[in-house]
């Protein structure tokens, strides 16, 4: 009867979660695009701080494309040259076939797929036909603008060792990402931060001793519902926070060119983010909490007894643990929300997660969800306290960039 009362609660949580799916990719065009997109280029299993970039590129060229047509806000630069009358349908899907078609190619069925179902929506003509122009022009200046981008460079980690002693021999990830350009930032160290605590202070004793008492695969302290939240943000594929994006787009009253940008801003501030974190990560090369409590009695601190066998709840992540990405991830996706909604209601943030089976999260408040997101962290076993709080405040700072480049009022 128990394990049939769990299989029950799974069930109707995957059948939540596709309500609230359905719900979210319906709002309008953008939206429902940014939904495919998203589970194009998670199928094509690039990695998250990849597939954050292919969202933004995408995600740009549909604003470059929608504003090109209904000329709602101003253009940064030359606007792209559209006939009259084109379809702002037709240019939104020319735009994502031709930038996934670039950017994840083994998911050309699928790509293509979704393009002809939307085409087959829309009644052929000069409208269709100028629409199509407009997506894929925009598509190619997005993706001419960030071919150099860095994104290309190969990983050339040097693991830390003396001569013949071994090491752990899988090699970090993404350490190349530090050396790309960034959309917004004037350079990936614009917002690093200072260094982690020192290893003798109180505070690294405090960080040391609530991750390894919450964060143990074995915990005792560790409650089922932070259990639950752990598991919920242990997924960091972008798809998480679009869900989030799509509540906001999803309000009565928005307009298409509105969503596009700001699902731009959104997406190439996360992009910037994750360059950003990447940066302070592989700069200071912090010890994770599977390392630094097995090695408790080595850090010079009397407070932090070691344990030998101790696990995290999840994997730990392959890479530096200061700061934490996705802190950073949630704050700069908060801040940008923040001041899109303005002095409005907030709506219901909902959002599905692929590592907790599909089920939904729901929040009232943009800092409910953020503060959620740092506890998950700590929760998983995989950052310190200190660590989500720097993350955060770096996320306030290049949310802010967004805000100020995209988010001005009409013309």
């Amino acid at each position: 009867m128990k394990h049939f009362k769990a299989l029950q609660q799974s069930v109707l949580l995957v059948v939540m979660a596709s309500l609230v799916i359905g719900r979210m990719s319906h709002a309008d065009v953008v939206t429902d695009w940014n939904a495919k997109a998203g589970e194009i280029v998670v199928a094509a299993k690039l990695g998250t701080p990849p597939a954050n970039r292919a969202l933004a590129i995408v995600q740009t060229s549909v604003y470059e494309a929608t504003n090109a047509i209904t000329k709602r806000y101003d253009a940064d630069g030359p606007r792209l040259e559209v006939a009259p009358g084109a379809s702002v349908e037709a240019a939104i899907a020319a735009a994502n076939r031709a930038a996934l078609a670039q950017l994840v190619p083994s998911q050309k069925t699928s790509i293509d797929a979704a393009y002809e179902a939307a085409l087959s929506a829309i009644t052929d003509g000069p409208a269709k036909a100028a629409g199509i122009a407009a997506g894929e022009a925009a598509a190619a200046k997005t993706l001419a603008r960030r071919a150099g981008d860095g994104a290309a460079k190969g990983e050339a980690y040097r693991p830390h060792t003396t001569p013949g002693v071994y090491v752990p021999t899988v090699i970090p990830v993404f350490s190349q990402w530090p050396q790309r350009t960034p959309w917004l930032m004037t350079s990936p160290a614009q917002f690093r931060p200072g260094p982690p605590p020192k290893l003798t202070s109180e505070l690294w004793a405090r960080d040391y001793n609530e991750v390894k008492t919450l964060g143990a695969k074995s915990s005792t302290r560790r409650t089922a519902e932070q259990t639950e939240i752990a598991r919920f943000w242990e997924s960091t594929l972008p798809t998480v926070y679009h869900g989030i994006v799509q509540s906001v787009a999803a309000a009565p009253g928005r307009e298409v060119t509105q969503n596009a940008r700001l699902f731009a801003a959104v997406t190439q501030a996360v992009d910037d983010a994750v360059i950003a974190v990447f940066d302070a990560k592989y700069h200071y090369n912090f010890w994770r909490p599977i390392t630094a409590i097995r090695n408790g009695d080595i850090d010079g601190n009397d407070a932090t007894e070691r344990d030998p066998t101790w696990l995290s709840l999840i994997d730990t992540p392959m890479h530096p643990e200061y700061p934490c990405a996705h802190c950073i991830v949630a704050s700069t996706v908060g801040t940008v929300l923040r001041a899109e909604i303005g002095t409005g209601p907030t709506p219901t943030l909902t959002t599905t997660s692929d590592t907790a089976m599909g089920a939904a999260r729901s929040w009232t408040s943009l800092d409910a969800f953020i503060q959620e997101v740092a506890n998950a962290r700590v929760y998983d076993g995989v950052h310190y306290r200190n660590s989500t709080e720097v993350g955060t405040a770096m996320g306030r700072e290049v949310g802010a960039l967004a805000v100020t480049k995209h988010l001005r009022p009409l013309k």
